[in-house]
């Protein structure tokens, strides 16, 4: 795999290079030590870092939106996917099987026909399934997909709920509150988190929306167009006006431990 950017020029762009992007974790790169002895898990692990590394120094990949547009008889098809024409830093992810999640194309023309025998497949959606440990670090990772708001969709791309160090501690506070248990691989929620969220009335406090108006808000400081003070403010605000409405509510609602005590 090394043998890809051997002897070629490093792209030494602020892609690649830039030490103002480090903040609290540096990113994680190989060095030259060769690697022995390693697992087939380790050597997996390493194989993607590896990769990750190495594409970083390839120039983009260049591809072209295509849609088409087909007719069968009196019946109209419509679809549309990517048809690379440079694949750049892909060529280093090509024998990665399933690494291409994005739909692609074959090369078309306009105005082109052919034969085409048509069929029809009857399929049934499935629920999704459970969380296990790993797909729950992932959807942390990626919480903003879960948002609406285009804006703070944004804001959680890069930050998602909690940081990479913080997200397994986090897991672990749940279960050790038990609020989450293990069935096999898969997390399900106990008796006491299923009513622990439906107790909480406010639903701001129970999405990811509101991790993307913080963040969103400390990038903007970051960048000097919002003022932290400012920021605390709203935040004492928020958190006051929270307060209150659970002490005005006179419902006297309880938790029902898993453990088999109330809370």
């Amino acid at each position: 795999l090394m043998g890809r950017i051997k002897g070629k020029p490093l792209l030494k762009s602020k892609k690649v290079f830039d030490s103002k992007k480090v903040t609290d974790h540096h990113a994680i790169i190989p060095t030259g030590v060769r690697a022995q002895g390693l697992s087939e898990q380790e050597e997996k692990v390493y194989d993607l870092i590896c990769r990750r590394f190495i594409g970083a120094f390839h120039p983009d990949c260049k591809f072209e939106t295509t849609t088409v547009l087909g007719s069968v008889a009196d019946t109209q098809f419509r679809t549309s996917g990517k048809h690379i024409t440079d694949p750049g830093w892909r060529t280093v992810w090509a024998q990665e099987k399933g690494n291409d999640e994005e739909k692609t194309l074959p090369e078309f023309k306009k105005g082109e026909s052919g034969e085409h025998t048509p069929g029809i497949a009857q399929k049934q959606t499935t629920p999704p399934k459970p969380y296990t440990e790993a797909t729950l670090l992932r959807a942390m990772e990626t919480a903003g997909k879960l948002v609406s708001d285009e804006d703070l969709r944004d804001a959680l791309k890069e930050n998602g709920i909690g940081r990479p160090s913080t997200r397994a501690a986090i897991i672990e506070t749940l279960f050790s509150r038990h609020y989450i248990r293990r069935e096999r691989k898969s997390l399900v929620p106990t008796v006491t988190g299923k009513e622990l969220i439906g107790l909480v009335g406010e639903e701001l406090l129970k999405s990811a929306e509101l991790t993307g108006i913080w963040e969103r808000k400390l990038r903007l400081i970051e960048q000097h167009q919002y003022e932290a003070a400012q920021f605390l403010a709203e935040l004492k605000q928020m958190v006051g006006e929270v307060v209150i409405n659970v002490l005005s509510d006179n419902s006297n609602r309880h938790v029902q431990s898993s453990s088999g005590a109330d809370k």
